[in-house]
């Protein structure tokens, strides 16, 4: 398949929806190994790489975690295999080689493969547990050292808690993708945990106390030492903004040092110094902020950090959230640092339409202005119109939406249309 006729064909099983679980993806991967495309040792329970693993799980912060991680072992010299999600603009930002991107032919040859393998499988592997596999199937081919692996949704069920790791990482845990995880914070907590591995060493943020107990229990029941990160690195400067991506550091070394992967204090600075991860309060010029934060407890620290780089100057909000956020909750946030929003109608069909939005800040005390825009590139015109700095956040898909525009670059959705 050409590279845009396998990523209509990935696309397509976005049609069987979102099954957690590991069987579907364990059996794949077996396939893969059995068929030369994938090497690892497939056991009864997890399947064994010939590198380093690295997994992170959490709410809040994983990217940059695993953002981190990746900078400083490059740093070092290390031959490293990303494996992220969402992406931004294009599908191939998911799998990254020594910090770039697979090639179109990578991609398209990797799904070739696996489109031939799955083809009469009932049930069929899904969206995720394909891009899963064809990650480890690109490192497989790469020669490299050590792998990062960020969980799709939860952990204990996510195609990535297949593979044994050497570090089990636990970012900040708080309320996001509830129809999947839980509604309280302990039933989440416990998904994130459940990626906790016999006797594999744990690494996890500073926690709220009913995230803390799920994650020692689960440790406790797995023989695995946990180590609770809460002190911030103010080591060197970091090239991610706010305070939060010092906690986030934090974490990252921590667990460079649990899964025994050698890097030293120049190397970390190095390495945190260079670190690029778009649409993490991303300054895109002198008054334009670009920032994926699509939960509370992400709006809420992107407040805090607004507040750190413009005091007490006010945002023009352009706000656009999926529908199936807690709306209320990101937009209370955002009016403690907004002038004013702009709502504009964007291409995710998961979007929330922006009357809808406009309900909800109508809704708030004391309310702010907002207008409706029909377009992204027409929201843009709308907010450089006002005197104030800009905010363009509530997604990443959003924010995807917006560099592509910025960058005049086809987006995501544009990508594999025939």
């Amino acid at each position: 398949m050409t590279y845009r006729k396998a990523l209509a064909w990935l696309y397509s099983l976005q049609r069987f929806g979102i099954k957690l679980g590991l069987e579907n993806i364990r059996k794949l991967l077996d396939e893969l190994s059995r068929s030369g495309g994938f090497q690892a040792a497939v056991g009864d329970l997890e399947i064994a790489l010939p590198w380093k693993v690295i997994h992170v799980a959490g709410t809040n912060g994983k990217g940059s975690v695993c953002a981190m991680i990746d900078s400083i072992c490059r740093a070092r010299g290390y031959r490293i295999g990303l494996f992220t999600s969402p992406h931004l603009i294009t599908f191939r930002e998911r799998i990254r080689l020594n910090g770039e991107m697979i090639s179109e032919e990578a991609a398209a040859n990797g799904l070739t493969t696996i489109r031939n393998l799955v083809a009469d499988w009932d049930p069929h592997p899904t969206f995720f547990e394909v891009t899963t596999a064809l990650a480890l199937k690109c490192f497989s081919e790469a020669n490299i050292d050590v792998v990062i692996l960020e969980t799709g949704i939860g952990g204990r069920l996510d195609a990535t808690n297949a593979i044994q790791s050497d570090v089990s990482v636990i970012t900040q845990i708080d309320f996001d993708h509830k129809e999947w995880l839980g509604n309280t914070l302990a039933e989440i907590a416990s998904e994130k945990a459940g990626i906790i591995k016999p006797r594999i060493p744990v690494v996890a943020a500073a926690q709220r106390p009913e995230a803390e107990k799920v994650i020692r229990a689960q440790a406790a029941e797995c023989e695995a030492r946990v180590q609770f990160v809460t002190r911030s690195y103010d080591g060197s400067p970091i090239a991610l903004r706010g305070h939060y991506q010092k906690q986030n550091a934090a974490v990252a070394i921590a667990a460079l040092r649990a899964a025994k992967i050698d890097v030293d204090n120049s190397t970390i600075a190095r390495g945190l110094a260079a670190v690029d991860w778009p649409a993490r309060f991303q300054k895109w010029d002198e008054r334009t902020i670009i920032d994926g934060a699509h939960n509370p407890a992400a709006a809420r620290a992107l407040a805090e950090t607004w507040r750190e780089v413009f005091g007490d100057q006010r945002a023009t909000v352009v706000l656009a959230v999926l529908s199936d956020k807690d709306l209320r909750g990101i937009c209370e946030a955002l009016t403690e640092i907004g002038d004013s929003m702009i709502l504009p109608r964007i291409r995710s069909a998961r979007a929330a339409a922006p009357e809808d939005l406009a309900k909800v800040v109508s809704s708030i005390t004391p309310p702010l202005p907002y207008s409706i825009a029909s377009t992204v590139a027409d929201a843009l015109a709308l907010a450089h119109a006002k005197p104030n700095p800009i905010l363009i956040t509530g997604s990443l898909h959003f924010a995807g939406e917006v560099l592509a525009d910025l960058r005049g670059e086809p987006a995501a959705f544009e990508e594999c249309a025939q």
